[in-house]
């Protein structure tokens, strides 16, 4: 009976994910051409906080139990299926564009950053400071872009502004956080039904659960024509994910991970730069490219459950 409840949980928190996200990316939108910012610049802060709600979510209550490996395991995870599967499918269902702004400065933002972690985690510990440190640096970040007033190097959305498109993106974000909180806890049940560890839990099932808004939010922004928006939103998740997510956690308690973290952080991190390279190439990612991004995701899920 709680395995047919959760199925049916599982089913109603996707429904929620994809009008919450509907919502989102049409409010942002228009909220972005009302306030002189880009839809990059929305994607990647509005929207792209908003949809890492639920990594948040799970990754501080993980670090506050004392499972650092589902901690760590759900932000590493989570930005592998961003960048391996939902990037790479968005590209395989329609070639994406990408913007030269993205490629340079959050392309390089998002390579330094996976970096950083890398090192951070030579000692299998993200300390209190570094978590600091990783704070402090997103809020450098989101003051800069905040600050840019860009031109959006895309057609603006159809229809004006009015003032119920901040309640509606308020309460597109909360059917998503709530839906994929929810979603998450059905995932985390029935995957324990196999005996799973929490690290192999953390990296493949509840990272999958708590990037579902990403893939909601980002496949509505393009079909509505919203590359830019699509694409910033996955990587302005994955920044979040690394500087505001893990930040948060390490700064409440030190996490301390398995040695089975390393490979799968050397695995997100070969994912970042091949991403970047593929971004830089033409300013698209290619149906073939998107292809080659999911047939990765693929096998490192199979290797992690081997």
């Amino acid at each position: 009976m709680n395995v047919l409840l959760d199925f049916v949980i599982i089913a109603v928190c996707i429904a929620g994910l994809w009008i919450g996200a509907n919502w989102v990316v049409r409010s942002a939108t228009l909220i972005a051409r009302r306030v002189g910012l880009s839809e990059l610049i929305i994607g990647l802060t509005v929207v792209a906080i908003g949809t890492s709600a639920p990594e948040f979510a799970v990754t501080v209550v993980a670090a506050v139990e004392g499972k650092a490996d589902i901690s760590v395991g759900n932000v590493v995870g989570s930005n592998i299926f961003n960048l391996g599967f939902i990037l790479g499918g968005l590209a395989l269902f329609k070639t994406l564009k990408t913007t030269k702004t993205l490629v340079n400065r959050e392309g390089t933002m998002l390579i330094g950053t996976t970096f950083l972690l890398v090192f951070f985690l030579r000692d299998l510990t993200i300390s209190r400071l570094e978590g600091i440190f990783l704070l402090v640096l997103l809020i450098g970040y989101v003051v800069f872009l905040i600050s840019q007033r860009e031109a959006s190097e895309e057609e603006n959305p159809e229809g004006e502004f009015r003032w119920y498109e901040i309640p509606r993106l308020l309460a597109g974000l909360a059917a998503l956080v709530i839906s994929g909180h929810f979603l998450v806890e059905s995932a985390v049940d029935l995957a324990r039904l196999f005996g799973v560890s929490e690290w192999v839990i953390g990296v493949t099932i509840v990272a999958i659960g708590t990037s579902t808004p990403e893939i909601a939010t980002s496949g509505i922004a393009l079909l509505r024509g919203k590359h830019a928006m699509s694409a910033g939103n996955l990587i302005g998740s994955d920044l979040f994910n690394l500087l505001g997510v893990l930040g948060l956690a390490a700064f409440i308690s030190p996490l301390i991970v398995d040695q089975d973290a390393l490979s799968s952080v050397f695995v997100l991190t070969g994912i970042v730069i091949l991403v970047v390279l593929m971004m830089r190439s033409g300013r698209v990612i290619s149906r073939l490219e998107g292809g080659i991004l999911i047939a990765i995701n693929v096998v490192r899920w199979v290797l992690d459950f081997v």
